[in-house]
């Protein structure tokens, strides 16, 4: 046994079960929750919203960086922005879990206090899932969701005429990975925390669909490749004209520090998780999103105030 306490190979597979199974949310969609060999979750609009992504120790985080609940929470929360981003009001998740033998049983119950931190707020209930070992830390999440009645909010809908608007962070979580890098956490901890476990506008997603919002996707990868992901589905031109003076505001300090410029955080940071979504022009936006450009027609693409953009392009998991 560790300093830390008991290891995941210290108990048996129904204990570690037994620690962290508790501190889950159950849930408001919830009927059957975890302990048979599948939940039932209500679906009442006939139709469910479904999403999954997995986070990958030494890929997707650090556990010199990143306690359990960090993880937790980030891992949480970047599929709960998926669900947003058509519009959804999400309802549950499955986590499939792998952990090595030595990680302490501590770091696994503090693994779902994160998921209950982002979870539990919005009525998400964490309603099973999977548990196996491996040689580092797999967490792969399945995410749901209940339209409500509503038409999901795709990519492909946005329209010339249209105006862009933005709902949360952008460029944080870069510059946090990138003082995380260089040992310099302390400069910025509000950019760190960004990064560790970053806050996403999960219910703005459900405010945009019913504002009228013609397209949405959560910005993911950085928002310059996103919008180009949105542009090219919706056969149209994005416009990036804002100057994001509040979050440049943020980031210029650390940029200054690195020496670098705050557009390639602004523009290509990835895992900021907040929403693009295109609007009517005479549409009221909803509480968190702001105008970032407009929607015109010609060749898809992404223009950075009318011209091509020839800084980085944002996250690809395969290094293109």
């Amino acid at each position: 046994m560790s300093s830390q306490g008991p290891r995941v190979a210290d108990i048996d597979e129904e204990e570690l079960l037994a620690r962290f199974v508790p501190l889950l949310p159950t849930g408001s969609a919830t009927i059957v929750g975890p302990g048979d060999d599948t939940a039932v979750v209500a679906a009442p609009d006939g139709r469910f919203v479904v999403t999954t992504d997995v986070l990958v120790e030494d890929r997707h985080f650090r556990r010199s960086w990143s306690t359990g609940r960090d993880v937790g929470r980030r891992a949480a929360v970047q599929n709960l922005a998926d669900v947003a981003a058509t519009g959804a009001r999400p309802t549950s998740l499955v986590v499939a879990l792998a952990v090595p033998g030595d990680l302490p049983v501590a770091w696994v119950e503090g693994l779902a206090r994160g998921f209950a931190d982002a979870c539990r707020p919005l009525g998400v209930g964490v309603v099973g899932g999977d548990l196996s070992g491996g040689p580092v830390v797999v967490v792969a999440v399945t995410a749901h969701g209940d339209l409500e009645g509503r038409a999901p909010v795709l990519r492909s809908g946005a329209r010339p005429g249209d105006v862009l608007a933005h709902a949360g962070a952008r460029g944080w979580s870069a510059a946090g990975l990138a003082l995380l890098e260089a040992g310099a956490r302390d400069v910025a901890p509000a950019l760190v925390d960004a990064y560790l476990a970053p806050t996403v506008p999960v219910e703005a997603g459900a405010l945009a669909a019913l504002a009228g919002a013609t397209a949405m996707l959560d910005v993911s990868d950085g928002l310059v490749r996103d919008a180009g992901r949105l542009a090219r589905a919706s056969g149209v031109v994005l416009d990036l004209t804002s100057t994001f003076d509040e979050d440049r505001a943020v980031l210029d300090p650390a940029a200054r520090r690195f020496g670098v410029d705050a557009d390639a955080w602004l523009l290509a940071g990835g895992e900021d998780h907040g929403l693009l979504a295109t609007f009517p022009q005479a549409a009221q936006l909803p509480p968190g999103f702001r105008v970032v450009g407009s929607v015109r027609a010609g060749e898809p693409g992404v223009l950075v105030h009318g011209r091509s953009w020839d800084g980085p392009r944002g996250w690809d998991h395969f290094g293109r």
